[in-house]
């Protein structure tokens, strides 16, 4: 299995809302929080929803900078000016 993918739990009281999604679907679990907020026969609120999107976003600003540090930066080109 090569592709990573993301957990992300909430427990109230004997309820557990557990998410799995993969970076290609991280829109879609952010829309489903929204989905989850809104329907009125789920013990999930704004707030929950609120607080978990946070949480996938900065996961995702982490998961970009630790991808940048791996690049290989190429280095900078010198130039000289005979004279």
């Amino acid at each position: 299995m090569d592709k990573e993918v993301n957990v992300l739990a909430l427990v109230k009281g004997d309820q557990r809302f557990l998410f799995l999604f993969d970076d290609a679907h991280r829109t879609e679990t952010l829309r489903t929080l929204g989905r989850f907020a809104a329907d009125p026969e789920i013990d999930f609120s704004w707030y929950d929803a609120a607080v978990l999107s946070r949480k996938i976003r900065e996961a995702a600003v982490e998961q970009e900078l630790i991808q940048a540090e791996q690049t290989p930066r190429l280095p900078a080109t010198i130039r000289h000016r005979g004279g």
